[in-house]
């Protein structure tokens, strides 16, 4: 079937669909270095209790998964025996022995989160212990944020009761697709109960519910997708997330066999993914970032009205919930106010380091003006929206300084502007509906990093 591409939108995606980096942190993750040590992490730890924001945001990565998806380009390992899997939790409770007791005890923590990997590969108990060991450590702010990432293949109805008892109140439901042939494509394994059971159970513990879908695989049509979203919103999630895949071969060669299979084009990709929009958006949801969507009365509307809507690297959230982030685990990547810092990706190798000290490898200290950067970029990536004077009095100086702290080029913005992708004026920069999709390259041109690199990245589209 012939499928109408606007001229316009044609245009755009031949223009701006070129890698860029996803800008879940400035600068992206390939530019970290290995002569950051576990010495400048510890470092920093002591001096992050002096710097904004105060409150504590910890991430525990746990890497195993039952088998391998063939599109995850995240750091996942197949499951390991039951000796490595216990001798991975103990190296994770002396990580966080050592980390608290660099930190101030009467910060708060605002959020907990788990990610993968599969978290649920851990026994309910195991989750339970971590998630105490953190809590008894801390106050917490008023309802703090305790999610984790679920894979529902393997759960049944005691799994979910028992977890939801344990202490989560989010769970985030990786469904990806509800076409299993687009499944068995990916190496996907579907749900084990039907997914309303999941949500019931999970709903009547009190707990909020975020639904994963993931777009641009192989075998997805616009058709078939817009079956999977009307889905997804009989389910009625508290959020719903529609991740765009990001075809990184070099990261995970596994993706190539996708590449066989066949994957979307980049025209029929952004059709698939505006089509779903609209359905979310005719349902009632409303759109938060790049691939997000909660229901109105959801706090991270309210911050996306008053243009404070947030994120660090447990995602969006609002100024209430952020904090620096500690990460525990193999591969985990430290959030803190000034520096990122990496753990060994090798699980045997992060235990070993763990027995001694800290198992950074490697990682990054921001310079002053790198730190403005990084605040320009997340106000564009977050709120669709620069206010240079809102901007200029959070950050306490001139809207010069913060343009020239940039790549800033008003003749470059100006390009946007005539291809109606922002709008500009003197006070601000404001993303249109169509400048959305292209969010990331136009946060790239305030990237003086981005100027002359020959790093890899995926594309937006």
């Amino acid at each position: 079937m012939f499928l109408y591409i606007p001229l316009t939108m044609s245009k755009l995606l031949a223009k701006y669909n070129v890698p860029v980096p996803r800008y879940t942190s400035y600068p992206p993750a390939n530019f970290f270095s290995k002569e950051f040590t576990a010495t400048d992490y510890e470092i920093a730890l002591k001096k992050s209790n002096k710097n904004k924001p105060s409150h504590l945001s910890f991430y525990l990565h746990i890497p195993f998964c039952h088998h391998l998806c063939h599109y995850c380009g995240c750091n996942s390992f197949a499951m390991g025996t039951r000796n490595t899997i216990e001798r991975y939790v103990a190296a994770l409770h002396k990580e966080i022995d050592i980390v608290i007791q660099n930190l101030n005890p009467e910060r708060k923590i605002a959020q907990i989160h788990y990610g993968g990997g599969t978290p649920t590969v851990l026994p309910s108990s195991v989750l339970k212990e971590l998630n105490a060991h953190l809590l008894s450590a801390f106050p917490q702010i008023e309802n703090p944020e305790i999610a984790i990432e679920c894979h529902a293949a393997y759960l049944n109805e005691s799994d979910l009761q028992v977890l939801a008892d344990t202490g989560f109140n989010r769970f985030s439901i990786g469904i990806q697709d509800f076409n299993e042939k687009v499944l068995k494509a990916v190496n996907r394994r579907p749900t084990k109960l039907p997914v309303k059971i999941v949500f019931d159970i999970l709903r009547t513990a009190g707990a909020k519910i975020n639904l994963d879908l993931l777009y641009g695989l192989p075998l997805q049509t616009v058709e078939s997708f817009s079956q999977t979203v009307r889905h997804a919103v009989e389910l009625q999630p508290n959020r719903l997330v529609t991740f765009s895949y990001a075809h990184v071969p070099w990261v995970n060669p596994r993706q190539l066999i996708l590449e066989k299979i066949g994957l979307p084009s980049a025209y029929d990709k952004n059709r698939i993914y505006d089509t779903a929009r609209e359905i979310l958006l005719q349902s009632g949801y409303k759109a938060i970032g790049l691939d997000h969507f909660v229901k109105p009365d959801d706090e991270l509307y309210f911050a996306l009205q008053n243009r404070q809507l947030h994120r660090n690297f447990q995602g969006y959230c609002t100024r209430r919930t952020t904090g620096q982030v500690y990460a525990f685990g193999v591969t985990a990547i430290s959030q803190l106010a000034t520096v990122y810092a990496q753990n060994d990706k090798n699980i045997e190798d992060y235990i070993s380091h763990i027995d001694g000290g800290l198992a950074t490898i490697k990682g990054y200290t921001l310079s002053e003006e790198e730190q403005i950067v990084r605040e320009v970029i997340e106000t564009l990536m977050c709120n669709y929206c620069i206010d240079w004077y809102e901007l200029s009095d959070r950050l306490e100086m001139t809207v010069e300084t913060i343009k020239n702290s940039t790549s800033f080029d008003a003749a470059r913005f100006r390009e946007f502007a005539n291809d109606g992708i922002i709008k500009m004026s003197d006070s601000r920069i404001e993303i249109t509906t169509d400048g959305r999709l292209f969010v990331r390259n136009i946060a790239a041109a305030f990237d003086k990093w981005q100027q002359n690199t020959d790093r890899k990245f995926s594309k937006p589209v």
